[in-house]
């Protein structure tokens, strides 16, 4: 591991809005934050981008990034006190992890932006807006939460679509070109490092806004498997 990124996991250790693995945490988020608000997170958020974002446009709102690279969330983080955001944190976890930091209905709402698509087709439960993540996003959102889907990936981007239209979940809102759009809403004009760099060179970012709005039945995942089943990109 390179110095600065040494540097930068024993800084955020001090770093009063970054917990790691946070313990005992469930249920006490109103107390951490001194307010009864609800929470948005940001999954896989990397430098922390959007947390910052929402925070700075919501400032009576609570956001929390989560990501299990110590580095990027520092340059998150420091931002965040740097400017006095005291309603944004970050997590240093897993994301399959989020139900042990979370109670029931604690989390208003989801962002994901820009997350690794895992275009191999042995890769799929690994996409983030796979049901089995859904699942644990469940548990914590209030009833009937929504999830924000925002990637440069067309592949991730239809595989949620199917997902959505699989399962029977309510779709509040689709674009696969955000910015041809004639008005586009302040949280979506937010720029993340990974937009910027355009990784999937689709010249398109893409915006789905959904509802978990009904069950998701396990042996439904079968039938999302036979429709992936395609060989591995390499």
């Amino acid at each position: 591991m390179g110095q600065k990124k040494l540097i930068r996991f024993e800084a955020i250790k001090q770093f009063p809005n970054v917990l790691e693995y946070p313990q005992g945490m469930q249920g006490k988020w109103a107390g951490y934050f001194k307010n009864e608000a609800l929470i948005t997170l940001e999954l896989a958020c990397g430098k922390g981008e959007y947390a910052v974002g929402l925070g700075r446009l919501y400032p009576n709102r609570n956001f929390i990034g989560i990501d299990i690279k110590g580095n990027r969330i520092w340059r998150g983080a420091k931002t965040a006190l740097d400017e006095g955001l005291g309603n944004v944190a970050f997590i240093r976890s897993h994301i399959d992890k989020i139900t042990d930091y979370f109670s029931e209905g604690e989390v208003a709402e989801i962002w994901i932006t820009f997350p690794d698509p895992q275009l191999r087709g042995s890769r799929a439960k690994k996409r983030l807006t796979h049901p089995r993540f859904l699942r644990h996003y469940q548990k914590i959102l209030v009833k009937d939460g929504v999830v924000n889907l925002k990637t440069d990936s067309p592949d991730l981007y239809q595989f949620t679509l199917t997902v959505i239209n699989l399962f029977g979940l309510e779709l509040l809102e689709s674009t696969d070109q955000v910015y041809a759009q004639p008005e586009v809403k302040p949280e979506l004009q937010i720029k993340t490092h990974y937009e910027g760099l355009d990784i999937a060179q689709s010249n398109r970012i893409h915006y789905l806004r959904f509802r978990l709005n009904r069950e998701l039945p396990l042996e439904k995942d079968a039938v999302l498997k036979q429709l992936y089943i395609e060989p591995d990109i390499d």
